[in-house]
This record gives C-alpha cells, sequence and structure tokens, in this order.
C-alpha cells in the first residue's frame, strides 16, 4: 500500500518569503509558527540562524522547497559585535563563561585580527551546533555533556571591515560563504589575541541575493494574515539573478519530457549562455518550468535540467 499524501492546505503558497528574524527564538519555531498559524504546511529555509542573530532567513514555502539547495548556498553578509577577554562555551553570549583574561590588545591589534579573517580558508565547527554527528546534532552532544567530534569545514570570506572600536567591544561586517560560522570566527580571533572574545550580536544582512530591506517582520507576518499573500515572491522571481526564458509550446514541451536543449551563443537571444551558466526557463504562461545549467552533450553545449519545475502535485 502507497504511502498517503498530504492534502494541500488551500491557504498554502508558493514561493519565497523573507523573513526578518527576530533575536531568540530558533529559526525552526519561526518557521513552525508560520507553519501552523498561517497552515502553510509545506515550508523549509535556504540556511537558518542561531537564536541570538536577526536578519535575513528565506523561508521557502510550497513548491518554492525544491529550490532549497539554489537559494541556500549562495554569499551571506553579517554586521555583528564580540567581546574581548571572555571565553563562553558557545562562543556566543548567551552561553557560560568558561574564561576570563586582561585585554591589553590596543585598536590597531583588533583591526588587524578582524581583517585577518579574510586569511582564513576553513574552520572548526562549534560544539554547539546543528552539524551532526552519526545523526545526531552536535548541541544535543554538547548539552548531555558527551564529547563532540572535531569538524572542520571550508570556508571563503570575500569582505572584512571592522566598524567600530571601543575596548573591549568592537563591530564588524563580514561577507562569507555559506555555512560560516561567525561565532568561530570570533573565538579564533579571541584566542590569535590571547584574551579570548565571545560574539555578542549578529545580524544577517543579506543571504544572496536577497537584503534586509526587502525582509518581513515575523510579527507583522503572523498577526495580518491576509497580507501574506503579497509578502510572497512568486515561485518564478525567487532567483532574480538568474536568467530567465519563457519557451515557446514546442520547446517547453521537449523539456517535460527531459531533452537538454542547445545554447544559445547570441548574447541577449532565447536561450543565450556558456558553459556554468544556470537559468530558470518558463513555459508559454509564464510560469516556472525547469532549473538549467549549460553543460557539454557529445561536445557540444546543452542547457541540461537541475530540477524539472513542471510536476506541481
Amino acid at each position: 500500500m502507497g504511502r498517503k499524501r498530504n492534502k494541500r492546505s488551500p491557504e498554502q503558497r508558493d514561493g519565497l518569503l523573507i523573513l526578518n528574524k527576530p533575536s531568540g527564538p530558533t529559526s525552526a519555531a519561526c518557521l513552525n509558527d508560520i507553519k501552523h498559524q498561517l497552515k502553510q504546511y509545506k515550508i523549509g529555509h535556504g540556511g537558518t540562524l542561531d537564536p541570538m542573530a536577526t536578519g535575513v532567513l528565506l523561508v521557502l514555502l510550497g513548491h518554492g522547497t525544491k529550490l532549497a539547495p539554489y537559494l541556500s548556498g549562495g554569499t551571506k553578509t553579517y554586521s555583528g559585535t564580540f567581546r574581548l577577554g571572555i571565553t563562553t562555551d558557545t562562543l556566543d553570549i548567551q552561553g557560560e563563561v568558561v574564561k576570563e583574561a586582561p585585554v591589553e590588545a590596543t585598536v590597531d591589534d583588533v583591526e588587524r585580527e578582524v581583517y585577518h579573517w579574510k586569511e582564513l580558508t576553513e574552520q572548526e565547527v562549534p560544539a554547539y551546533s546543528a552539524a551532526k554527528h552519526e545523526g545526531k546534532p552536535l548541541y544535543a552532544l554538547a548539552r548531555e555533556g558527551k564529547e563532540t567530534p572535531v569538524k572542520i569545514k571550508p570556508i571563503v570570506i570575500s569582505h572584512v571591515e571592522t566598524l567600530d572600536v571601543r575596548m573591549p567591544e568592537a563591530s564588524f561586517r563580514v561577507s562569507c560563504s555559506a555555512g560560516t560560522y561567525i561565532r568561530s570566527l570570533v573565538h579564533s580571533l579571541g584566542i590569535r589575541m590571547g584574551c579570548g572574545a565571545t560574539l555578542t550580536s549578529l545580524v544577517r544582512e543579506s543571504s544572496e541575493p536577497f537584503t534586509l530591506a526587502q525582509a518581513h517582520d515575523l510579527e507583522d507576518v503572523l498577526e495580518n494574515p491576509e497580507t501574506f499573500p503579497e509578502k510572497v515572491i512568486p515561485l518564478k522571481d525567487t532567483l532574480p539573478h538568474w536568467p530567465r526564458y519563457r519557451l515557446t509550446e514546442p520547446l517547453a514541451g521537449l523539456v517535460t519530457n527531459g531533452a537538454w536543449l542547445p545554447v544559445n551563443s547570441q548574447p541577449g537571444e532565447l536561450l543565450a549562455g556558456k558553459l556554468g551558466d544556470r537559468a530558470m526557463l518558463l513555459d508559454p504562461e509564464d510560469e516556472p518550468l525547469a532549473l538549467v545549467e549549460a553543460k557539454l552533450q557529445d561536445d557540444k553545449p546543452r542547457w541540461a535540467i537541475l530540477r524539472g519545475l513542471w510536476n506541481r502535485d
């Protein structure tokens, strides 16, 4: 007997909600509030934020959940503050202080060490994180008092700047690859400076290509359900940094049958591109049809289907 499919809620939307996550609740708790209060039973995200953090949280709705791999991997920009002289178990101010030390650094020292982040190519995953070991989150192991395995992950820091330094605190802005732990950046700075450091606030200003200026407060989303539909970005507009091509009926039929369409070498023309480019294909009614990437097939560039979007079941 086949698995029973959940009935779709009449209120279910398809697309993207850019949420300004408040400090305090987990990202999962924010999604659960939207899920149950607004009957958005098919829901996902494009990269979580720690409970203390605020800012851009990409909430994927309905068929928008199919786009998670393509929205979660973009560059993230954060601004935040840290305090020198203390180290906590969670690497942020919400944890328990495990060490204190005098701060003898100068403003120049702080600015130099913040800029040093740009030289980092990997970091240690915090023990208190959602990263998993044998199917269990590291934070669960840490809270049980169990030893957490050391996990190292690659990172890319594309931009760093110090905004203000008022000892023993400093503020900064950093742009980085998806999955970078800002807590770990601050912790590594504290180790290099010999006095320890802990993150005291964090705001995600952007999750490529969306910014905080486009985000909606959770309270507003939940308390005004009648305006919720207009806050949701339609599925076809969820990847604005990708080219979009509206196909003719015959070409749309080929795509739904799994065909790879030829890449047009003429810029500005239908299906124009070069190897490695990605695009969204639309049907004649302007509805999303597929996500594609230009790849070689029989030594010819063709649009390979990354994700079919024509199945609305």
